[in-house]
């Protein structure tokens, strides 16, 4: 079995931080008719879709910005914990959240803040904070732990392999 990289860890605790920081602080304020300003983060955009009766834009909002990068972090992490003992079923299951990783969060962001300003109404104009900045770092971030985390499970199995 191989130990796993500490440095891993620590990036995947410091991405899941990145983007608990970047879903409560403001992606973005948006001024309509010059006058009224309004800060959104991801949570207070999805809460606004839940109240404005949105349910499924809520709900795949909500999955894939919120539910699904926690939930792949906190499998990074077991992996990591394991050093090196994970079988086949859970490498093809980090694997697979690999695949969507490179999909699924930027964009599904970026199609709910363009669903919020189009609903805002005819003159709106929008300034970006630096909430994006942190959750973009956050999910590049996890990305790469990811992909190094898999990297370090391939070549775990294989000195598995060649050890039999």
């Amino acid at each position: 079995m191989l130990k796993s990289p500490r440095y891993l860890q620590w990036l995947a605790l410091f991405s899941g931080l990145l983007l608990l920081a970047g879903m409560v602080t403001p992606l973005l304020t948006l001024t309509r008719f010059w006058i009224f300003d309004e800060q959104i983060s991801i949570l207070t955009g999805i809460a606004k879709l839940w109240m404005q009766g949105q349910y499924l834009l809520f709900l795949l909002i909500f999955g894939f910005s919120v539910i699904l990068p926690l939930a792949k972090l906190g499998l990074l992490v077991r992996l990591l914990s394991l050093n090196g003992a994970a079988n086949g079923h859970t490498q093809k299951i980090l694997h697979l959240m690999h695949e969507y990783g490179r999909w699924a969060m930027l964009d599904v962001m970026v199609v709910a803040m363009l669903i919020v300003t189009v609903k805002l109404g005819v003159i709106v104009s929008v300034q970006v904070h630096y909430g994006l900045y942190i959750f973009a770092a956050g999910v590049l971030l996890t990305m790469l732990v990811t992909r190094q985390t898999v990297r370090w499970l391939e070549s775990g199995m294989a000195t598995d392999a060649r050890d039999r």
